[in-house]
């Protein structure tokens, strides 16, 4: 064993997660990933998704995606600066900048890639970059990757961010960065004291509204509409892995700043652009999203349903006010153990650790679907609330 590979020897910890029965990861669904679908043999209510508007088995959604493999073929085998770009891409990106209301929209293969490549483009050394220390793992990395330094605020402490603003040079060039919904506690960022803040100190505002759009605003165009400030964020980055049930990222802001990281983002460059599938399906959701007011109403109506019912029979949700909703564990093992109950009763969530979250705060991520029924969601409240009692958690 080399000595570069000595670490990977070492790393035993998932064995032993396995050993005990508790592995969370890597679990197949066979089928449509709907609100019940079947895992570990068996159906399961689906509470650990992102489909928050139900979109993924959508018959136009299907149908779009289908259509474009037939015309196009299954892939552009080429990176959008080159070969890569389709009538289909620009298509996207016009009718996502009307979506939007911004001048342009930039589209990515993923969304990880979107803020790779967007914070690394944007800002470079001498620049600074504040971040919220709650923010997505694709928001470090870009920070990482750019040459700016990193300046981390404490989650959503309005009096922190000036603080930390107040200490960075006058003259540099500062970026303010971060999630609209986060995508671990649910709550939504307070926007306009960001831009405020922002403002005061000549910095910019991006912000990542990956888990806010679809749902959020007037047409699910996300915080920005919710708050009724869109035209004030400078750059808005989201994914169409949630609400548009595909894959793939974009980036909207004025025409120049888009148009620069165009040319300059290395994740956009290098990479092969988008399946003509996935494409098609997250043009066709830009459609249906925009006039899906029902939809909507249904999600936060599901939503506060099973925030309620969970509140009631005394677990601890937090301060959520989106359809993500954490139930808060605080143990690592036992959210494992809790975890591992519940899905052998029939329901899927998600288990949460650090570097996730911080110690201490171990917590399992359920979030909703606008297609949940009232059955499904009383359904899981109920396993909740006895495999609750078997642990002890209330």
């Amino acid at each position: 064993m080399t000595e570069l590979f000595k670490k990977a020897k070492k790393f035993t910890e998932a064995n032993m997660i396995k050993k005990a029965g508790l592995y969370p990861y890597f679990i197949p669904s066979y089928g449509i990933i709907g609100p019940r679908t079947m895992m570990d043999g068996k159906e399961t209510i689906m509470l650990g998704s992102n489909n928050y508007m139900g979109l993924n088995n959508h018959p136009e959604m299907i149908k779009a995606s289908c259509d474009a493999t037939k015309k196009y073929g299954t892939g552009c085998t080429g990176s959008r600066f080159l070969n890569g770009t389709l009538d289909l891409h620009e298509k996207l990106e016009l009718k996502l900048a009307d979506f939007m209301g911004r001048d342009d929209t930039l589209t990515f293969s993923t969304g990880y890639q979107t803020n790779l490549g967007v914070i690394s483009a944007i800002s470079r050394k001498g620049d600074y970059i504040i971040s919220d220390s709650f923010n997505h793992a694709s928001i470090i990395d870009g920070c990482q990757l750019s040459r700016a330094k990193t300046v981390v605020f404490q989650h959503d402490d309005m009096e922190d961010l000036d603080k930390v603003l107040s200490e960075l040079p006058e003259k540099a060039g500062k970026l303010v960065v971060v999630d609209g919904v986060f995508s671990m506690e649910g709550n939504i960022a307070r926007i306009p004291e960001i831009l405020k803040i922002a403002h005061e100190h000549e910095a910019r505002l991006l912000v990542d509204d990956a888990h806010g759009l679809g749902y959020l605003g007037d047409h699910g165009e996300g915080v920005g509409g919710y708050f009724h400030r869109m035209q004030d964020i400078d750059l808005i980055t989201g994914t169409f892995s949630k609400s548009f049930a595909g894959v793939g990222g974009f980036v909207a802001g004025d025409d120049v700043v888009i148009d620069f990281i165009r040319h300059q983002a290395r994740s956009f460059i290098f990479s092969a652009s988008m399946p003509p599938a996935c494409a098609a399906s997250s043009l066709k959701a830009t459609e249906l999203i925009w006039k899906a007011d029902d939809r909507r109403k249904q999600l936060l109506k599901n939503a506060k349903m099973f925030r309620d019912g969970l509140d009631a029979i005394g677990f601890e949700t937090g301060v959520t006010e989106t359809p993500i909703v954490p139930v808060l564990i605080k143990d690592e093992f036992l959210t494992f153990r809790f975890w591992r109950a519940l899905l052998d009763a029939g329901v899927y969530t998600n288990p949460v650790r650090a570097p996730a979250v911080p110690p201490g705060r171990e917590l399992l991520r359920t979030s909703l679907m606008a297609t949940h029924s009232e059955k499904d969601i009383t359904d899981a409240i109920d396993i909740f609330e006895t495999v609750g009692k078997e642990f002890k958690i209330i």
